[in-house]
């Protein structure tokens, strides 16, 4: 927010680039490794929470006039910060459609037929 005097943006912009180009080359290094992968998911949503539920919330604004500000800042801004789960049934389709792929015998099975 602007109302931060000594908030310095370029200093920060190139500390979140630092950040955001190390969190990268995590992910690329883990290529193929769900499980690493996962494990580096679960960090950054846990930074996530912490930083919401610490510096954030500490952070709040105490009037009126600073609140509209905060608010209209989310707004335009694109909304508030969400870090989405993969959805279940999102992660069982994907896994059906690779078995089904990986059937060399030509046979589309049913997630029935897989017991789901």
């Amino acid at each position: 927010m602007s109302n931060n005097t000594s908030f310095d943006s370029e200093k920060f912009s190139s500390q979140l680039q630092m950040i955001v180009s190390t969190v990268y080359e995590a992910a690329e290094s883990c290529q193929g490794d769900s499980i690493a992968l996962l494990t580096l998911l679960r960090q950054l949503e846990q930074l996530h929470r912490e930083i919401r539920d610490g510096s954030f919330q500490d952070s709040l604004p105490d009037n009126r006039q600073h609140l509209y500000s905060l608010l209209k800042d989310i707004e335009s801004e694109g909304g508030w910060p969400y870090i989405e789960r993969m959805r279940l049934q999102a992660f069982l389709a994907k896994l059906l459609k690779d078995a089904t792929e990986e059937n060399s015998d030509g046979v589309v099975k049913s997630d029935r037929s897989l017991g789901w």
